[in-house]
């Protein structure tokens, strides 16, 4: 996967630096990324559409056999097929924006939200029938892509190359989808309503899908919030839930969801987020007096404890939340450990993991998963994991957890949850009782509680062991005695005796 993965981005980002011209990356970036959702939606419907074409039934333009499969149907002069055999014409930015009409006359959601720019003067001296040529052989739509959210993936390089190329530090980070699908599998959203307060691209929402996918269950038993304050990524999160089929409700604009909370009267059962790390102008001095502040009023510079108590006060009596954040979190002193040991002593942290390094594209730190819960089982406890050694290196800055990390981390949650065969393993994971947390000053990081991995016995007894460790020891004592000496002599004789 991620060989392949490299060529992709590697190809796509050339299409982008082949119309740079006197583009700004600001307007630039539209073009790709509206070209990237043409040809997702495009994959996904060619491969069905073959397949129906195979089984001879005549049913490859009924649009009921593509939703039936969650497969956005794609009409005809908006396939990519087409835009190839009309990528040479003089009027192509016309029918591109054509396209987009198209696509939003079949999904009314989607109105407004597609970025129809192709015709515009702006860009008539870009060549996007070159552009098209150089998607035309990346397949990012096929259901194998789709497995991997290749869509979401490429999305998430090109902020960060877009960051890089306008000298900006990329603030909006596409989660990796090996870190949702951990969360998904803690808290298995089988049915209620499920909220993402800083959403992104919708990575939550569709790992949410496969899971009820994968375990037979039906996707009209969930409902989807969500708010995001880019609009550019709020425009992709949007397309990201047609293509799928899906309903969501992430409000009629973009907007801040501690300034303008979308979703009020939201009372979720899960919620899943990613908040941006560390922001420290989040308007706190705007709301100070603000309900959701029940712990404690956040710090003005950083609002790592206002996502925390913004999303508790989200949860309904039974809700769970798992929160991805940076690990200064777990430690922090001031007005967050504070609101840090309130929301210990109210009960409600159920489990702390702390992830790997270089999960992420564009940035290397490592983050933990904070696992809120209304109503524990295990009262008065919380489950510490330590995953930080977890995972495996995919490109030489980037690692993934594989299936068998990822099953890993939920089955000791869910043994530890139900008191099924669970026990603590040193260096891994350990239950610890509100007393043993009190006793590290609130502080959560797992490292405190699970120590450090036991080795696996040798064989060798301890006597034996220290027989030959002083052994070892005498040895370097004599000779270091023997350096020394050598050492004073070459002194003594250019005069330097000591």
């Amino acid at each position: 996967m991620g060989k392949d993965m490299q060529e992709i981005e590697k190809t796509l980002w050339a299409s982008a630096d082949k119309m740079i011209g006197g583009l700004s990356v600001s307007n630039y970036k539209f073009v790709v990324l509206g070209l990237i959702f043409l040809k997702y939606i495009s994959d996904a419907f060619e491969e069905k559409y073959d397949e129906l074409v195979k089984e001879g039934y005549g049913l490859e333009e009924d649009r009921d056999s593509y939703l039936a499969e969650n497969i956005f149907f794609v009409p005809e002069q908006a396939r990519w097929k087409y835009l190839v055999e009309h990528s040479k014409d003089h009027n192509i930015g016309e029918i591109l924006d054509n396209a987009l009409d198209l696509i939003e006359k079949e999904n009314t959601s989607l109105k407004g939200v597609l970025f129809k720019i192709y015709n515009s003067p702006d860009f008539r001296n870009v060549n996007l029938g070159e552009i098209i040529d150089l998607f035309t052989n990346i397949k990012i739509g096929s259901k194998e892509a789709s497995e991997k959210d290749m869509l979401g993936r490429i999305y998430e390089y090109f902020l960060g190359k877009f960051a890089n190329k306008d000298g900006q530090k990329g603030g909006e980070f596409y989660t990796p989808a090996c870190l949702v699908r951990t969360m998904v599998e803690i808290l298995e959203p089988y049915e209620g309503r499920v909220y993402d307060p800083a959403c992104g691209s919708g990575g939550m929402f569709i790992q949410s899908l496969k899971f009820i996918q994968n375990h037979q269950g039906n996707i009209k038993n969930i409902s989807i919030y969500g708010q995001e304050k880019n609009p550019t990524t709020w425009k992709l999160a949007k397309m990201n839930l047609a293509i799928r089929s899906l309903e969501g409700n992430l409000g009629t604009q973009a907007d801040d969801t501690f300034i303008n909370d979308l979703h009020k009267d939201l009372k979720a059962d899960y919620i899943l987020a990613n908040p941006p790390f560390n922001i420290s102008d989040w308007g706190q001095e705007k709301l100070l007096d603000d309900y959701r502040w029940k712990y404690g009023v956040p710090p003005k510079g950083n609002a790592n404890y206002a996502w925390i108590e913004h999303m508790i006060s989200k949860l309904s009596v039974n809700g769970k939340a798992a929160i991805i954040l940076a690990n200064g979190s777990l430690s922090a002193g001031g007005q967050e450990a504070e609101i840090r040991k309130n929301l210990i002593e109210a009960d409600l942290v159920d489990c702390i993991i702390a992830m790997p390094s270089n999960l992420f594209y564009t940035v290397t730190i490592p983050c933990s998963i904070w696992i809120l819960n209304r109503n524990k089982k295990q009262k008065n406890n919380t489950l510490f994991i330590n995953a930080s050694n977890m995972g495996e290196l995919v490109t030489r800055k980037l690692r993934e957890l594989s299936d068998e990390d990822i099953k890993n981390i939920a089955d000791i949650y869910h043994n530890y949850q139900n008191n099924n065969n669970y026990e603590d393993i040193r260096g891994l994971n350990k239950k610890a009782s509100l007393e043993e947390i009190k006793e590290n000053s609130y502080v959560l990081t797992p490292g405190r509680y699970v120590g450090t991995e036991e080795l696996e016995d040798d064989g060798i007894t301890f006597e034996d062991k220290m027989k030959s460790l002083t052994k070892e020891l005498c040895k370097n004592m004599k000779e270091s005695a023997k350096l020394d000496e050598e050492i004073k002599k070459v002194l003594e004789a250019i005069g330097y005796g000591i």
